[in-house]
């Protein structure tokens, strides 16, 4: 009798998936990405994962350390920032890029506003603005042993032709895990499968980006142009595993896709029209503050109505 008079703050229904556990699985999404990334560049992209991961991580431990917070880094949240942002670097970048963005990600946009589930927008996708904004040299030159040419997403600003072929599996320049569609996708297969991400944010993401070239990028429904402005630039990343995060989007349905919606439009807007070649990350940051407002629109009406 006294277990179940046993009372409790809720939820009372709690699931059997952890925060550790969640991220876990995300890392191993990340692998296919991260693996092609130093099979594509070298050895140098392993070295930029290992400086964002350990700052990242030692980051929070020291901050909890001293301001008497308990230590959360077993939750493994820090390690998918530092993997994500570590994945959004040109390999040619300084070290201490990572390490500049990864402090900024955990110190300014995690911590100080509580921590864990309490970040008004994406940690590693503001170190990476944070790192656009104050290190643009280095944040967009992606010369390297391996590719020297423009990549992709410029050769497509310039009006180039470029072959999809490189961009779907990944053999080409660009960021260090944002080049192969095919090592993205099976990550997100991976996740959707496990249930972790649902396909409503970025269904949404990529309709209204779709929509966005087809009428405002002069070329109409060209299925060739279509792919390659899919499958450039960090567009895929950006979609599967950053509008995704549970703390930054919606969790009512429809504001999922209103959420997925604007995101794709923003960055369809500002790859088309904006100075700079990617503006997926911008187009992320701004709906994540958002994201109150959109809830509190999208709220499901109660059954019934009062007269």
């Amino acid at each position: 009798m006294e277990k179940r008079m046993n009372v409790s703050v809720s939820p009372h229904i709690r699931g059997t998936m952890t925060t550790s556990r969640i991220m876990r699985l995300v890392i191993l999404a990340l692998l296919p990405a991260a693996v092609f990334g130093i099979f594509n560049f070298g050895i140098r992209a392993l070295y930029h994962m290992i400086v964002c991961i350990v700052t990242c991580v030692l980051t929070e431990f020291t901050y909890e350390a001293f301001a008497d917070r308990a230590i959360t880094v077993g939750d493994f949240s820090a390690v998918v920032t530092g993997l994500l942002l570590a994945l959004s670097l040109p390999v040619g970048a300084p070290l201490w890029i990572g390490a500049a963005g990864g402090i900024f990600a955990i110190l300014v946009v995690k911590m100080f506003f509580g921590g864990i589930g309490q970040n008004i927008v994406n940690p590693a996708l503001a170190g990476r603005c944070f790192l656009l904004i104050s290190f643009a040299g280095h944040m967009t030159n992606f010369s390297c042993d391996t590719y020297t040419g423009p990549t992709p997403l410029e050769a497509l600003k310039q009006g180039q032709i470029v072959d999809p072929l490189p961009l779907i599996l990944g053999n080409t320049g660009g960021c260090i895990g944002e080049t192969s569609a095919v090592a993205i996708l099976a990550g997100a297969v991976f996740l959707l499968a496990l249930g972790i991400i649902q396909l409503r944010i970025p269904a949404a993401c990529f309709a209204a980006f779709t929509g966005m070239l087809i009428f405002f990028g002069g070329r109409g429904f060209d299925e060739i142009y279509l792919v390659q402005e899919l499958c450039s630039g960090g567009l895929m990343l950006a979609f599967w595993f950053m509008a995704t995060d549970y703390t930054t989007s919606p969790i009512t349905r429809r504001g999922q896709l209103l959420y997925g919606a604007l995101i794709g439009a923003l960055a369809g807007l500002f790859r088309l029209f904006g100075s700079a070649l990617e503006g997926v990350s911008y187009g992320i940051l701004l709906v994540n503050l958002l994201t109150p407002i959109i809830e509190k629109v999208t709220v499901p009406r109660a059954f019934g109505r009062r007269r």
